[in-house]
């Protein structure tokens, strides 16, 4: 985007392009998001960012009314681009870790030397890998300043400092205020008589809520997840350096602010950047619809704000995909509810219905067949989940965003009972690839109006790199129908389930 392009986005504030844009104001030494509603500064004292992290590099401090550490982030897209975008996930993991970044380990896992890294990280996102995930630690510390009642101490190790004197340092060095200077003293935070620390994440509009909600609520997970007064819950469990971090979690959308409201209990508070990210990827808030909508055309037109749902636990989801194959949905969640239910920790809350992490790798692969078998998971699926246990225990697999798709696919692959259809659903689901396109899927043949595979791929062509929103389309499409009818002609194959 050139210049006269940007600020006319400011002069807009064009929500299209939040997250992507950030204008330093040379007057004021502040920086903002496109949306900002101050005054519109002079076109000669504007500068353009593509990155918060650019922005403060260049010396800008943060707005504190736009709030930049509100905005929506960035998907991954093309393949030009995405070994970048990788290595930032990566990082991202290690926000509320205050060890120090090994960026070699880093460039080892996506297979590049350090020095390339170094080079296309730059090249990609204008800082250094230190500068960029110093920018994140800060303003994830700022956010947490001004939304939540945690103490100091809390925030600094939540946001990945090891120092509480080095935050405070580096807080007024960067920002020229001190983070009790930023304090504000919030009320006691309630959220239906449950509580819990609340954060509000943002997304690009437009944003299809109704049908995400429809998509979580229409899978229900007992014990695990529950609709509960127009927000969904769930428990989870996050492994910690001291042993695991257990808890819940509530989302209730909020179309007003344009976003959803994230309810996290004290038990996960200290993972609380990843549960973040977690929601993030679970409910795709960083996806960018304008681009979308380019590449799909008039199949979009109707649902613009369609996203692809994701996943809190990519164990888990690739569990709920196998479980899914040749069955209804509605049969695929009742045998992941039986499996809740035998092999699940249970786990209180002050939320109706939710009892029950769901099982772990290891529980799963130390279960018996017969344990297995009397839930009425067939011996197949029995041998496809304990190898994909295995293979997560041994850490074979990574199911998470940012993991090389074609490694991790190939990896599946070489399960038994997994197949192209779950191969796609994962790299759909788990690993955010907005790509992948289950061509073998009942329903997509259904709706391009054939039955061979090979003929829906090369009707897919044009809607690359944007297939899975594609497949959302085409899924959503057949709803007002009722959905297709089943099929048992491919034993890696379950119409429309999406689990």
């Amino acid at each position: 985007m050139d210049d006269g392009a940007a600020y006319l986005a400011l002069q807009t504030h064009d929500a299209r392009f939040d997250g992507r844009l950030f204008v330093g104001v040379t007057s004021t030494g502040i920086y903002c998001r496109p949306v900002c509603r101050v005054r519109l500064p002079r076109r000669e004292n504007c500068r353009f960012f593509p990155e918060a992290a650019q922005a403060e590099a260049a010396g800008f401090r943060p707005c504190l009314r736009c709030r930049p550490e509100l905005a929506p982030g960035l998907a991954l897209v093309d393949s030009s681009r995405s070994l970048a975008r990788s290595a930032a996930l990566l990082l991202e993991r290690h926000l509320e870790s205050s060890e120090e970044i090994a960026l070699p380990a880093v460039a080892e896992r996506l297979g590049v030397t350090e020095r390339h890294l170094r080079r296309i990280f730059q090249a990609e996102h204008g800082v250094s890998p230190i500068q960029w995930i110093t920018t994140r630690r800060l303003l994830l510390a700022k956010r947490l300043l001004t939304d939540t009642p945690l103490p100091i101490t809390q925030v600094a190790q939540t946001a990945g400092f090891g120092s509480v004197r080095r935050f405070n340092a580096l807080f007024q060095e960067r920002y020229r205020l001190t983070p009790t200077s930023l304090r504000r003293q919030l009320p006691g935070q309630d959220a239906d008589g449950v509580e819990g620390v609340r954060l509000l994440l943002g997304w690009r509009p437009p944003y299809d809520a109704e049908a995400m909600l429809d998509f979580l609520g229409g899978r229900p997970l007992p014990g695990v997840e529950a609709l509960h007064q127009g927000t969904w819950w769930r428990t989870l469990s996050l492994p910690g350096r001291h042993g695991p971090c257990q808890g819940w979690l509530g989302l209730r959308f909020d179309t007003r602010r344009e976003g959803v409201e994230l309810t996290v209990s004290s038990g996960l508070v200290p993972m609380l950047p990843r549960v973040m990210r977690r929601v993030r990827h679970l409910l795709d808030l960083d996806a960018q619809p304008q681009d979308i909508c380019e590449a799909l055309g008039d199949m979009a037109r109707a649902r613009p704000g369609l996203r692809v749902p994701g996943c809190m636990d990519g164990f888990e989801t690739t569990v709920r995909i196998i479980l899914g194959q040749q069955v209804t949905v509605a049969a695929g969640c009742t045998l992941a509810a039986r499996l809740v239910a035998c092999l699940g920790e249970p786990c209180s809350a002050p939320v109706p219905g939710l009892t029950h992490l769901f099982p772990s790798p290891l529980a799963v692969k130390n279960a018996t067949v017969d344990t297995l078998g009397q839930l009425g998971i067939i011996r197949s699926r029995i041998d496809a989940l304990q190898a994909l246990a295995s293979a997560v225990l041994e850490g074979r697999l990574d199911l998470s965003p940012g993991a090389c798709v074609d490694e991790t696919l190939a990896t599946l692959r070489t399960l038994p009972g997994v197949g192209d259809w779950t191969c796609q659903l994962v790299a759909l689901r788990v690993l955010a690839w907005p790509d992948a396109f289950p061509a073998s899927d009942a329903g997509v043949l259904r709706a391009l109006g054939t039955r061979v595979p090979r003929q829906a791929q090369a009707m897919a062509e044009s809607w690359r790199p944007w297939r899975a929103y594609a497949v959302l389309q085409l899924w959503q499409g057949l709803t007002s129908s009722g959905p297709p009818t089943p099929s048992t002609g491919h034993p890696d194959h379950e119409p429309l389930s999406a689990p």
